[in-house]
C-alpha cells in the first residue's frame, strides 16, 4: 500500500483509478487547501483493511473510487467495513465514486469511468458536510 499523507480526506482506490486519485489529491491541495491521503490497494482479495481503517480514523472522511458500477461494486464492501469499524470517527458519510449503473458502449468509456472532476466534487461534498 502506498500512501500520500497528512490528511483531511482518505481516498481509496486500486488499479488505473489510482493515477486519477493522485492527480485529484494535488488538485484538492492546490484549489481547496485540502490534504488527501491516497491509499492504493495492491489487491482486493485480500485487501489491507487495517491501513484503510487507520487512515479513516485519522482523517474522519473517506471516499472509495473504482471503475466498476456503483451497485454491487467492491467499493460497497469497503464502505460497509468503514461504517462498521470507524463509525465513531467518521465526520461525514463514506462516499463512493464509481462507474454508472448502466451498460455502455466502449466509445463512451471516458464518460462512464470516474474522472478527476467527479472525484474533486466528492471531496468538496465531504468537506462541506455539516
Amino acid at each position: 500500500v502506498s500512501t500520500q499523507s497528512t490528511g483531511d480526506v482518505t481516498m481509496i482506490g486500486w488499479g488505473t483509478v489510482v493515477h486519477v486519485l493522485l492527480e485529484v489529491a494535488q488538485m484538492a491541495h492546490d484549489q481547496l487547501g485540502v490534504d488527501c491521503e491516497v491509499i492504493d490497494l495492491q489487491t482486493i482479495a485480500p485487501y489491507d483493511a487495517q491501513t484503510i481503517e487507520a487512515s479513516v480514523k485519522k482523517t474522519g472522511k473517506a471516499m472509495v473510487v473504482h471503475e466498476a458500477p456503483l451497485t454491487q461494486g467492491f467499493g460497497a464492501e469497503i464502505a460497509a467495513r468503514l461504517q462498521e469499524k470507524c463509525f465513531l470517527h467518521l465526520e461525514a458519510p463514506v462516499q463512493r465514486v464509481a462507474g454508472w449503473d448502466t451498460p455502455f458502449p466502449y466509445i463512451y468509456e471516458p464518460f462512464y469511468l470516474p474522472d478527476k472532476w467527479r472525484c474533486l466534487e466528492t471531496i468538496k461534498k465531504l468537506m462541506d458536510y455539516m
